[in-house]
């Protein structure tokens, strides 16, 4: 009876999580020639939707991300090619549109931020692990003043 109750919840929870990765946006306007409409569709998969951050425009169904394939549907049918449909976007948006920037100074920490942070934290993993394998595995025993101190202190606190 519980294995039957589990697999039944297991079943409600992936049919419930898996929506999201049929999900793809759809738009009712298209470019009537095909050729075009896959040339704008390769330049969607490259831009970033500004809303999601970590999504393509083509895969989001947010507002902008719907805007923003519209515009660049008009310039590829307005004859633009594919630098010039970015050229505009980034004209408009900066680098941050493009989900891959460009190697420039502005962008230098979007590229070696994530090399930055592993670094530091291996860095920091060693300090951790000499500092663990440094540190006295026991305590120093008590000199006989220590000693005598503390056998003071256990007979008065006995006294109470």
């Amino acid at each position: 009876m519980k294995l039957s109750l589990l697999r039944s919840l297991l079943l409600v929870f992936s049919l419930f999580f898996s929506g999201q990765a049929l999900a793809v946006a759809v738009d009712e306007e298209v470019i009537a020639d095909p050729a075009l409409e896959t040339r704008a569709r390769n330049i969607m998969t490259g831009i970033r939707c500004l809303v999601c951050q970590n999504q393509s425009i083509e895969d989001s169904n947010a507002d902008l991300a719907h805007d923003l394939r519209r515009i660049v549907r008009e310039r590829v049918e307005a004859g633009d090619d594919d630098d010039q449909v970015r050229a505009y976007l980034v004209a408009r948006y900066g680098d941050w549109v493009l989900l891959r920037p460009p190697f420039k100074p502005r962008t230098f920490f979007l590229w070696f931020a994530p090399l930055i942070f592993l670094t530091g934290g291996i860095v920091a993993l060693v300090f951790a692990l000499k500092r663990r394998r440094d540190a006295p595995t026991s305590p120093e025993p008590l000199d006989a003043a220590e000693q005598e101190k503390l056998k003071k202190l256990l007979e008065e606190r006995q006294g109470e």
